[in-house]
């Protein structure tokens, strides 16, 4: 990794830098209330690294679960990464062992900016991406080190600050409707999570959403594929 990589990847990161170091904090602040320190909270984020696979972490170690609750628990609530990592694959298709890395490091909020980041001019597409998500990792550490640090030197009220994961998932949607080229996934995405809702309820929402959109997407592949071709042709020939 040159300064050149670092220097195009980092402005990309800028608002994951933002909201990792805030719900880093809230990690780290909720895991030295239950009494777990900074260890703990710099080796789970450095080796597990899923918020909320995370947050959810917490109260299976505060209440002594069994491994394979935790075991089943974490699958199901980071079932969705399988996802992103297939979806990744033809892009991540060269990187050598950087690629395991790479699909160890998709949190929802690297996937996004990978789904739409491009490498500038003059930087190389791997090393650009490898970057990317390498510096959303470290955030991450350091946002749940300072939480755990200032939870045990101030004491605070933990009560909410989960939120905050939520928060920044929702901040970094609106920027990419706002400049994605079509909203017809995202209106897609939508949909069939308030289906999977109204079927099955909020508890087993997730895995029917999920297989519902993907079906629909891949379905529909071919005709989004020609559309978002004739689009870049149109624009290419004003």
């Amino acid at each position: 990794m040159d300064r050149k990589t670092l220097a195009a990847a980092f402005p990309v990161t800028v608002p994951v830098l933002m909201g990792y170091l805030a719900i880093g904090m809230a990690f780290g602040l909720m895991l030295q209330s239950a009494g777990y320190g900074v260890v703990w909270a710099f080796f789970m984020s450095l080796t597990i690294y899923a918020g909320s696979g995370q947050y959810l972490g917490v109260s299976l170690l505060a209440t002594g679960a069994s491994l394979p609750q935790v075991a089943f628990l974490t699958l199901m609530i980071n079932f969705r990464h399988l996802v992103y990592g297939l979806s990744m694959l033809e892009k991540f298709r060269g990187m050598g062992a950087r690629k395991l890395y790479m699909m160890f490091s998709l949190t929802d909020e690297t996937y996004a900016l990978l789904s739409s980041a491009r490498p500038p001019e003059g930087v190389e597409e791997h090393d650009f991406y490898f970057c990317v998500a390498l510096l959303d990792h470290s955030y991450w550490i350091l946002g749940s080190v300072i939480g755990s640090l200032a939870g045990a030197a101030l004491g605070f009220d933990t009560t909410g600050v989960d939120f905050a994961m939520t928060a920044l998932f929702l901040v970094i949607a609106v920027g990419q409707w706002k400049a994605a080229g079509s909203h017809l996934p995202a209106l897609l995405g939508a949909a069939a999570t308030l289906a999977s809702l109204m079927l099955v309820g909020a508890e087993d929402m997730l895995l029917p959403a999920l297989g519902i959109i993907v079906l629909v997407l891949t379905l529909m592949r071919p005709r989004l594929e020609e559309r978002r071709t004739g689009k870049a042709k149109q624009e290419a020939g004003t």
